[in-house]
Formats: structure tokens, C-alpha cells, sequence
């Protein structure tokens, strides 16, 4: 992999305003790791660096990184992008960090898996592709990180896989990855039907309780009168003519 030159500025500020306002001005802040030694905070052009990456065609390159600082030059690292972190409303890059490598030690990376052509189960069959891993993990060499790794999917008929043990990649890279993990694979086409299915064990209709309604009295049938009380006998009182 051929090696990218980009020149940084050390930042002796840092914090949250001071970033905001780096950013303000068209910089970008960052921190540069190494293995076994201390952190650098810098501070890097917006737009050079994104023109770096366009270039490139990914994050998976060697920057051979020379930092000025107080008008002197540090002699150039080596750094692949460790991380970049964006704006969650916006997307705009706000923060960089990298990673001092060694050219001659292993490192483990993730590559991007490209479908390459179209499979003959979706020309033909109608199926789908379904792309089940996107990054392939690694380790080699950086000097040997490929940009991404083709499959080629055009024999693919529906129902055929292709799985980690069938990739075919450089020598001296190793995937990290089961090999029987499938990667890609053509599946038939969804077909839409729409059937009634009774739902075992569900609940009865609640039944209905009708009110009792009067039972209407019989036509021609008087009702029984009340009986009346016998008014109280009054006493008799004979009176004698005087």
C-alpha cells in the first residue's frame, strides 16, 4: 500500500471551546496514539484532509504524519485512521484520531466486501442477494492492507452461499473470521399471500344474556281484588227514656 504524506500543526490547547473553535476555522482537532508512548494532541486542515480521503477511497491507508510545532518538523510516523468521529444531526467530521504503526509488525484491521457481477438466481429466478457480512476482519502487515476484498456472486444460484473458507485473498493476510460464516447468499423471492389462520386457543364470543322480559297477564283474567278490612264494630249504648 503506497504511503500518504500529510503535514499536522501540535495543538497545546485543548477542551471543548477551544475545539469549537478550531472547528470554526476551518481545522479539525485530533489525538495521534502510539503504542507504548504518550499522545499528541494536533490539529489538521479540514479540507486537505478531505481531499486525502476522497483520493484514497477509504480509511484503511498509511499516512506518513510530520508534526510542526513552534516552526519545527518531527521526523514522519507512520499512522493508519483509528477512528473518526462525525456530528450525529450533522455528519460533518469533528474529530480525528490515529494510530503510530510499526511497518514491520502485524496489525489487525476491517476491509470493506465488495459483490462483484450478478448472480445467475437473480437474472434468471428472480432471488435476491442478501448481503450478510459487510467488513471482513484482518491482520498482515500494513504495507499489505488491501482497499476492499471482490467476491465474485455471478454464479450464485438461489439457495447457494458463499461462506469465509471461500474467499480468496493475498498472501500474508489472515481472516479472522469463522469459516463457515456465510457471507453472501441468493434466496428466493418473497411471495406475498394473505390467508386467514384461526388463532388457536382464542377466546369465545361472550354470550349474550338476554333480559327476562314480564310475562304478560292473561286477557279476561280480572285481577283479585284486595281484600278489605271489616270496619270495627261500635258499641251499642240503649238509652231509656227518662
Amino acid at each position: 500500500m503506497k504511503e500518504i504524506d500529510l503535514i499536522v500543526n501540535a495543538r497545546k490547547e485543548t477542551g471543548k471551546n477551544k475545539a469549537k473553535a478550531l472547528r470554526s476555522s476551518g481545522f479539525i482537532p485530533g489525538v495521534v496514539y502510539g503504542e507504548g508512548k504518550k499522545s499528541q494532541s494536533i490539529q489538521l486542515d479540514k479540507k486537505t484532509f478531505l481531499r486525502l480521503l476522497k483520493s484514497q477511497k477509504g480509511e484503511n491507508i498509511i499516512i506518513n504524519l510530520t508534526v510542526e510545532s513552534d516552526g519545527k518538523k518531527s521526523r514522519g510516523i507512520p499512522v493508519i485512521i483509528k477512528e473518526m468521529q462525525h456530528n450525529p444531526v450533522s455528519d460533518e467530521l469533528i474529530h480525528i484520531d490515529f494510530n503510530q504503526i510499526s511497518l514491520t509488525k502485524e496489525i489487525k484491521v476491517k476491509v470493506p466486501i465488495v459483490a462483484k457481477g450478478e448472480p445467475i438466481g437473480i437474472k434468471q429466478e428472480g432471488g435476491l442477494l442478501d448481503h450478510l457480512l459487510w467488513d471482513l476482519e484482518i491482520e498482515c502487515l500494513p504495507t499489505q492492507i488491501p482497499s476492499n476484498i471482490e467476491v465474485d456472486v455471478s454464479n450464485l444460484k438461489i439457495n447457494d452461499s458463499i461462506h469465509i473458507k471461500d474467499l480468496v485473498v493475498a498472501q500474508g493476510i489472515k481472516i479472522l473470521h469463522d469459516p463457515d460464516l456465510v457471507v453472501l447468499s441468493v434466496v428466493p423471492p418473497v411471495k406475498e399471500a394473505v390467508e386467514e389462520v384461526a388463532v388457536e386457543g382464542a377466546p369465545a364470543e361472550p354470550e349474550v344474556i338476554k333480559e327476562k322480559k314480564e310475562v304478560p297477564k292473561e286477557e279476561g283474567k280480572a285481577e283479585k281484588p284486595e281484600k278489605k278490612e271489616k270496619p270495627e264494630k261500635t258499641e251499642k249504648i240503649d238509652k231509656t227514656e227518662k
